[in-house]
């Protein structure tokens, strides 16, 4: 996978690049705001069986055009689904963050391009940055209060094993819900007046207002990669295996203000023990890799992140 980051202006993209071959692919959509391109392709009853990358960007609806950045990135390597003389179609599935409350002065005037999501993947490679980047660059969590009482998010990645099988998982954390650890404690989330963390539930259930009705300015994005050969109906039970782990660890998540989605990924080499293996190691890496996007996300201008020390 790689990254392009944009730190001035608070934006980026990642992208993941299947093998030459493509790759199995199903999604599950949790959020209600979503913002998305070729999602259909990733119906199990979808003519298309494989795609050739996913596109996790900034920008809000404006960075789904970044997409076309990564078609050109396949289509002069000759990767995509083949349509006779025609030559090849690259399939790219993307989905955005809206990312415009860390941008400068607040406007919707800046978001990656097509060039950009060029960049990222020639940038591709094994090794999977962190924190503040690509994304994640302008992922901010815990809006309950307001975006200026939000701390910052970002890219946070894990995997696990069973025997040959293994789960990664990437996650883009920009979610009006709070981040809890492991025993249930908030780790990154909205601040009070006090600067003591608010229970966003609580604020909710009073009536409490998410950064004004009507904004749709949140999402959280994941990948789940694996090498199990599941089948596409598999691949989307293994996605909402996934999205649980997520609604474990953000609270609320999937609100009507959020634009969540989930894509399950796989190079289908292996057999899995059992149909459950892989969501069962979903379940264990999804966690840590959302803990990963908050702790090694460093702030931006007056929003703080855990990574800043102190």
């Amino acid at each position: 996978m790689g990254h392009w980051t944009d730190l001035e202006r608070a934006t980026g993209c990642s992208v993941v690049l299947g093998p030459d071959g493509g790759m199995r692919a199903a999604c599950a959509v949790r959020g209600r705001a979503t913002g998305t391109r070729e999602i259909d392709a990733l119906n199990p009853r979808h003519l298309v069986d494989r795609i050739d990358a996913i596109l996790l960007t900034g920008g809000s609806a404006y960075g789904l055009g970044a997409a076309d950045g990564v078609m050109r990135w396949l289509r002069e390597r000759g990767r995509g689904l083949p349509v006779g003389p025609a030559g090849i179609v690259p399939i790219v599935p993307t989905a955005v963050i809206f990312d415009f409350d860390l941008a400068p002065g607040g406007k919707a005037d800046r978001w990656p391009t097509a060039d950009d999501a060029y960049r990222a993947c020639t940038a591709a490679s094994a090794s999977v940055a962190e924190g503040s980047v690509g994304a994640g660059t302008g992922a901010t969590v815990g809006k309950a209060l307001g975006p200026r009482a939000a701390m910052k998010g970002g890219v946070g990645s894990w995997a696990a094993t069973g025997g040959d099988i293994v789960v990664g998982a990437l996650v883009v954390l920009n979610a009006v819900g709070n981040i809890l650890d492991g025993s249930g404690a908030i780790l990154a989330g909205a601040r009070g007046a006090d600067g003591k963390f608010v229970d966003a539930l609580t604020h909710f259930g009073r009536g409490g207002a998410p950064f004004g009705v009507g904004k749709a300015r949140n999402t959280t994005l994941a990948v789940v990669a694996t090498n199990a050969s599941l089948d596409r109906t598999g691949l989307e039970s293994l996605a909402h295996a996934a999205g649980d782990a997520l609604a474990r660890r953000i609270v609320p998540y999937g609100t009507l203000f959020d634009g969540d989605v989930v894509f399950a990924v796989s190079t289908a080499a292996v057999a899995p023990a059992t149909p459950l293996q892989a969501e069962a190691l979903a379940a264990l890496a999804v966690p840590i890799a959302v803990e990963r996007g908050v702790r090694l996300a460093r702030g931006v201008r007056d929003i703080p992140g855990l990574a800043d020390g102190g």
